[in-house]
């Protein structure tokens, strides 16, 4: 809990912080409106389904230029950009009149939240590198405690009774928070790295932390889609418990990165992505057993796991040895997010031909295969 204690300290540390939660309060609060949206504009699944992945298209749009832009304006100012670009973009969903525009506002959206993104992820690797120390796991807490205050703010729903201003009010709490303490990370500018000619050795840790990220995210996504299906259709959950899954998911998620800077700082980000994926073995073996208490577990196991994978990956990503910071994170950020968009899409047509059950197996299998990479990216370091 040291880096919480430093973030809630110091505004150099919470500021970046909160732009963490910004993000997933932006992007939930929209989440949560799209049965509403899908209703409105007369749209069916396919639609809704195009549309999202104009979403998508935008994030991808803007990962091969992210760090151009950042080391054009500096991270920090590339950072502030985002938040602005965001605050903006998240408006624009929940007031369009037609299909046509919802496609092209959730495009702008999805870029605009790539921007921010691989920023704050870098913004957050600078400022470890200059004060030496550790607070990238507490900061992906923040974007998990993004999630848990947008499901309280799920309760307003029938008391504000309008998705627009729901949305607009949202951006205005969130956007006059950050700009009170922007000023903290503003100035901050990537330290200028030797860059060293491409060759196999320098490409060869990053395509192993890329394997690492779209496993890891792509298991995320996956719990995320198919816990609760698996606890109705597996173990035969009774109705009351079918959430509790993403629940011990999540809850667990929190807790893990509010502990994983601690932990990573004595034994080393590398030792602490396999501990990660040694603890997620465990959890999906509890999954496998069937039974609905044990798989609830386990699913907390998952999420203990899981996070402390990904910020590793952004802080071992910004720290290669001759690549800029931020283009390894935008590389991590890039395998990350496909694996984590493709990730339910591979099992859904596993668990359509074969079970769902055997799209868990296929998960286990998964995270064995992070566990050898983590040993080859350890030998590589050493």
């Amino acid at each position: 809990m040291r880096s919480l204690r430093l973030i809630f300290s110091n505004p150099r540390y919470f500021a970046p912080a909160w732009v963490f939660a910004s993000l997933n309060i932006w992007f939930g609060t929209w989440a949560i409106y799209i049965p509403t949206i899908k209703d409105k504009l007369g749209i069916d699944k396919a639609d809704l389904g195009i549309a999202i992945f104009c979403l998508s298209l935008g994030v991808f749009t803007i990962f091969p230029i992210a760090s151009k832009i950042i080391d054009k304006l500096g991270v920090g100012k590339a950072t502030w950009a985002g938040v602005v670009l965001s605050s903006i973009a998240a408006l624009f969903p929940l007031l369009v009149p037609n299909y046509y525009l919802l496609m092209i506002s959730l495009f702008f959206l999805g870029a605009s939240n790539g921007l921010l993104d691989i920023s704050m992820n870098t913004l957050v690797t600078e400022i470890e590198k200059e004060d030496k120390q550790n607070f990238m796991s507490a900061a992906h807490g923040f974007f998990s405690l993004g999630g848990v205050i947008v499901g309280l703010g799920s309760f307003l729903i029938p008391i504000i009774g309008n998705p627009a201003l729901h949305m607009g009010i949202t951006v205005a709490f969130v956007f006059i928070i950050n700009l009170l303490i922007y000023k903290n990370y503003k100035h901050i500018v990537a330290a200028p790295v030797k860059k060293e000619p491409f060759s196999l050795k320098l490409f060869k840790p990053l395509f192993l932390l890329g394997i690492i990220g779209f496993v890891a995210m792509g298991s995320e996504g996956a719990i995320i889609d198919w816990s609760g299906l698996y606890l109705k259709e597996i173990t035969l959950a009774p109705e009351a418990l079918i959430g509790s899954g993403f629940l011990a998911f999540s809850a667990a998620m929190t807790l893990g990165r509010f502990l994983g800077d601690g932990i990573s700082a004595k034994i080393g980000s590398v030792k602490i992505v396999g501990l990660g994926s040694l603890i997620a073995v465990f959890g999906y073996l509890l999954v496998l057993s069937g039974h609905t208490i044990w798989a609830i577990t386990g699913f907390a196991l998952n999420g203990l796991g899981f996070s402390v994978i990904v910020p590793e990956l952004f802080r071992i990503g910004g720290n290669v040895k001759g690549v800029d910071s931020a283009q390894g994170v935008s590389f991590i950020a890039g395998t990350g997010y496909s694996g984590f968009l493709l990730g339910p899409v591979i099992l859904g047509f596993l668990a359509e031909s074969a079970s769902l059950k055997h799209s868990f197996y296929a998960l286990l299998g998964c995270i064995l295969l992070v566990l050898a990479v983590t040993m080859l990216l350890k030998k590589n370091r050493s």
